[in-house]
This record gives C-alpha cells, sequence and structure tokens, in this order.
C-alpha cells in the first residue's frame, strides 16, 4: 500500500538574511516574480547594465532587454533553461536560495537557504501532523489516482478543503511517497487553483513540497486548492492510501484505470493504524469507465484508502 499527499513535519519558514525590508521579505514569500526581482534589484541599488556585468563575472550571460521584461512582468523566465540565471540573480541580489525559483513556479532540488538550518524531515510513509499544517483543519479530501497501462501508478491529484483554526496559515506542507520502483526524483509536482509550489525536498520514494496560498488566511476562513504529482516510474501499483492525523468529515478516492490494465479486485479499506491489518474491507465494483470510487465520511484518526490486487 502506498501512501501520498499529507501532512509532514515543518518546512520551516525561510530565514532571510538580516537587512532586507520586510517589503521585500512579504515579496520573496508571496510573489509575483516580477514584483520580487524589481525590489530585489531596487534595494540593491543597481541599475540593470551593472546587474547584468554581476551576472556575467558568474559565468551567466543575460541580455539587459531580458532583465528588463523580467522585472517589468513583460515576460517571464523560461524553465529550466533559465534555471541557472535565477539562481545567479539570487545569488548577486543576496537573496536566500531558491526564493525566486520558487517564484516562478520550478522544482528547486533541496539545497537550503544561507543561514537555514535543515528541518527533520520525517520519512513519511503516512501523514503526520505538522507546525504548518495544525493550524488548519481539513475538512474534505478529494484524490484522483490514474493508473497507466502497465499497471503503474501515473498522476495523483489532489482536492482540499481546508479551514484556518487561527489566523495566520499560508501554506501546507505535503507528501508523496512513491510505488515501488518509483524514481522519485525525476517527479513534478504541478499546483492548480489556489496554491503554487514553495520549496521541495526529495527523499527515497519520497516527496516533501509546500504549498504556498495567495495570502495569509483569517481564522474560520475556508480555503479550497488543488495540485497535481506526476511519478509514473514505479511498478504495479498496489493502491492508494491517505492518513488522517484528524478527524475529517469527508474523503473520496478514485483510481482511474487503463482499460487495457484492469484490476482483478479492488477493496475499500480502512485501518486505525498504518501498515496494520484493515478494521473495515469492502469489495468495489470498477465500472464499465474503469473507474473505482470510495467515499468515507467522519473518518480518522486513520488511514483510508483502495487496495488493488492484479491477476498473474
Amino acid at each position: 500500500m502506498t501512501a501520498d499527499s499529507g501532512h509532514a513535519t515543518s518546512a520551516g519558514s525561510v530565514d532571510h538574511p538580516p537587512g532586507l525590508p520586510r517589503a521585500l521579505v512579504e515579496t520573496l514569500r508571496y510573489g509575483p516574480f516580477h514584483r520580487a526581482l524589481h525590489d530585489a534589484i531596487a534595494h540593491r541599488g543597481l541599475s540593470l547594465a551593472r546587474l547584468r556585468a554581476h551576472l556575467a563575472q558568474h559565468g551567466v550571460q543575460v541580455g539587459q532587454s531580458t532583465l528588463s521584461y523580467w522585472q517589468r512582468g513583460l515576460r517571464h523566465p523560461e524553465v529550466p533553461r533559465a534555471l541557472e540565471t535565477v539562481r545567479a540573480l539570487e545569488t548577486v541580489l543576496r537573496l536566500p536560495s531558491d526564493s525566486l525559483v520558487a517564484l516562478v513556479g520550478t522544482r528547486p532540488q533541496p539545497r537550503p537557504p544561507r543561514g537555514y538550518a535543515e528541518p527533520a524531515w520525517v520519512a513519511p510513509t503516512d501523514f503526520e501532523a505538522a507546525p504548518d499544517n495544525t493550524d488548519l483543519e481539513v475538512l474534505s479530501a478529494h484524490d484522483t489516482v490514474l493508473v497507466g497501462p502497465h499497471r503503474e501508478r501515473r498522476t495523483v491529484t489532489t482536492r482540499l478543503v481546508v479551514r484556518a483554526l487561527r489566523s495566520g496559515p499560508d501554506r501546507f506542507v505535503a507528501v508523496h511517497r512513491g510505488d515501488e520502483g518509483s524514481a522519485v526524483e525525476n517527479a513534478l509536482v504541478r499546483p492548480a487553483e489556489g496554491c503554487r509550489q514553495g520549496r521541495l525536498r526529495r527523499q527515497p520514494r519520497t516527496l516533501v513540497f509546500e504549498l504556498l496560498f495567495d495570502r495569509r488566511l483569517d481564522e474560520g476562513e475556508e480555503h479550497v486548492f488543488s495540485f497535481t504529482v506526476v511519478d509514473d516510474t514505479g511498478g504495479a501499483t498496489p493502491g492508494h492510501v491517505r492518513t488522517f492525523p484528524t478527524p475529517c468529515r469527508s474523503y473520496l478516492l478514485q483510481l482511474a484505470f487503463n482499460r487495457r490494465a484492469l484490476p482483478a479486485r479492488c477493496t475499500k479499506q480502512f485501518r486505525t493504524e498504518p501498515n496494520t491489518v484493515p478494521v473495515d474491507v469492502e469489495d468495489l465494483v470498477c465500472g464499465i469507465g474503469g473507474v473505482v470510487s470510495a467515499y468515507f465520511t467522519d473518518i480518522g484518526p486513520g488511514t483510508a484508502g483502495i487496495g488493488v490486487e492484479w491477476s498473474a
């Protein structure tokens, strides 16, 4: 059984170097990219010509007109081609590592910002309550898993409805656990409605990543956001589970199978503890379209999911 996107140990807040104005710190956290770049250049007091010269000293060649377009929002850095230039900008402008990279929507490699103490990430086979997420109540979760023609899990699309338990939360820390044989170093995170990607860390068969909201939520405010993890390098999937450390009102899990690779059996399962014998098992019907659905209400704490069995 495979655990996917959910709670993880805190990613922590980026420790910005002393001397950055509060307005710039806020823009680096919330974006957009062109505003953060403009404010960072203004803070350093560099002309675009001098900035271009500094970048050249770091072995990065970029046109002055390109820098102008970027800071005015007329163009956006193309990734991965522009990734080296964006990282060089962080160095020249004396910004935290990955602060600009995160704003262009790339998937930065696990390189901590200057002066930043590495968080003690959990090796998550399930979801753990975390300081980043404990201020959020998960009201509803919906996972849609696409299974390919070779029985491999290709994508997991998650939509969450959360409510702020107190004022202040501005992100959600999620976990993706790859199936056996997964080359998680090639997996991608694609934010959709209501969020953008922050920092990302890769561990063996595991992704831990931030999903940043566009603002801090007020107490009692509800927020909807969604994202997709693309990870199609694993073997035949044994199914999908989500672990809820606290009660959740509703959870809908759907597995969509390729018609050339339909399962022999699917079961709806609930466990009070991960990796234990299910306390509730129910056979599910795979419909004509190859979709299997399991709906859970008022669940948790515990682990809910769909187990998949394949014919020989």
